[in-house]
């Protein structure tokens, strides 16, 4: 069955109990549960594969903890349990790598920044220079200090030279799909998301494709965590995430193999 695991809690001392409350249902009913800290950009695809992976593999108990990818490394770091890393940015995933604690790892998805508006704005943009005007009062981004989305558009405002004179229209997003849902809700007249993202909500619509050029490429790299205690587990699901089976279920979602 699958199930979905609200963010783990930054704590130690609660980290310290985590494990045995994440593996007692599943102890119970004879299945091993592997956890999977994930980008919040990669919940509806994740969702979808674990669902027909769990049917092949009934032993298996998938758990999602889904963030923003800075605050999943942090949340490593401090000892929080996890099998596997699915990360939306290089960054996070090369800090874990030196730091020791992500083993065998890949690159295997890109993706694309957008910027969305909601579904019923009139308002055209052919560059993002444009969202200084008047006709945006507020523009939602992800925190730039733990949300890839939000590190990629602030390159890319920083790059048109836009990033300082846009701070009082700025709104931050803990994680990407919180930009998407204030854009949904009228809370921001325009956000930057992925392509992804924009493609599950028909609240919104891609007002700009983001030139690539104006920021670090978006790639999503896959890493075992190096403590996992189901390692023979973790590497059958890190293996299956690159069959075609689970990629022709990213590909659905808009996401791009690297």
């Amino acid at each position: 069955m699958l199930k979905k695991l609200a963010m783990v809690v930054m704590a130690v001392a609660l980290f310290a109990a985590l494990p045995a409350a994440f593996t007692g249902k599943a102890e119970a009913a004879g299945k091993t549960q592997i956890i999977v800290s994930a980008a919040a950009s990669l919940q509806d695809s994740l969702d979808k594969i674990a669902v027909q992976y769990e049917k092949a593999h009934p032993n298996i108990d998938l758990v999602f903890n889904y963030a923003a990818s800075g605050t999943l490394q942090k949340q490593i770091e401090q000892g929080a349990p996890a099998d596997l890393f699915f990360s939306a940015g290089d960054k996070q995933m090369k800090a874990l790598v030196d730091g020791g604690l992500i083993s065998t790892h890949k690159e295997l998805l890109k993706n694309q920044l957008v910027v969305v508006v909601p579904a019923s704005s009139k308002t055209k943009l052919t560059t993002i220079s444009q969202l200084t005007g008047s006709s945006f009062k507020k523009v939602a981004v992800g925190q730039p200090e733990s949300v890839p989305a939000g590190q990629y558009a602030q390159q890319s405002l920083t790059f048109k030279k836009i990033w300082d004179p846009l701070q009082s229209k700025l709104v931050f997003g803990k994680d990407v799909r919180t930009v998407l849902s204030y854009v949904e809700t009228g809370n921001a007249d325009a956000g930057f998301v992925y392509k992804t993202d924009a493609l599950t909500s028909s609240k919104v619509k891609i007002a700009l494709k983001v030139a690539s050029f104006a920021h670090k490429p978006i790639n999503y790299p896959l890493g075992i965590v190096k403590s996992t205690e189901h390692k023979a587990e973790a590497e059958a699901f890190y293996a299956y995430l690159q069959t075609s089976a689970a990629t022709s279920v990213f590909k659905s979602f808009g996401f791009l193999l690297y």
